[in-house]
């Protein structure tokens, strides 16, 4: 397995020694961009990490989500994309349809990325009807690297969020994460 972190604004700074891979929240809803994703951006590519973006899924509005999710995060070959689907800050949380939803529209408009699914464990197991993740599963679980608490097929693992959000990707060199990031 490789190595990773995923990152927002909160954090000003980040360590890429060991990395392969990078995630960058790019947005929210619809009106909110991290202020520090150009920064960040700069930092993975210029470190050689694969980079990703996620966008914090909201209720309503999907097709609109998407589109300014994709208006929003860079493109370029190789960039994985994904939603990141949990609870608001208001307590709410996009359905089981509007995850998906918002899935098949940002592979619509960005055809040649990868798109992925955040959830935790709880959200895989207890809230998800669908089993739909897109092109792979980025499950949160804090439990031992690579060994997620769950039965479906995942490409990469969220195990801590302390001192940051660290993961592992289910590939064996960051080349073979390269080369299924190009579909």
């Amino acid at each position: 397995m490789i190595r990773g972190i995923d990152v927002s604004s909160h954090q000003s700074t980040f360590d890429t020694d060991g990395l392969s891979f990078v995630f960058i929240k790019a947005t929210e809803g619809r009106s909110y961009v991290n202020p520090r994703l150009t920064a960040q951006t700069k930092r993975a590519r210029d470190a050689g990490c694969v980079v990703g973006f996620y966008h914090f899924l909201w209720p309503g509005n999907i097709t609109a989500q998407a589109e300014y999710f994709v208006s929003k995060a860079p493109e370029k070959a190789g960039d994985l994309l994904a939603a990141d689907w949990e609870t608001t800050g208001e307590g709410t949380h996009a359905s089981n349809a509007e995850k998906d939803k918002f899935i098949r529209e940002v592979k619509r408009l960005r055809p040649n990325h990868r798109v992925l699914l955040y959830a935790n464990k709880n959200y895989w197991q207890n809230i998800d009807t669908t089993s739909y993740a897109g092109d792979g599963l980025w499950i949160a679980d804090y439990v031992t690297a690579g060994r997620p608490r769950i039965e479906a097929d995942w490409k990469i693992h969220q195990y801590t969020d302390s001192p940051l959000d660290k993961n592992v990707a289910d590939f064996a060199s960051e080349a073979s994460l390269r080369e299924w990031a190009t579909p």
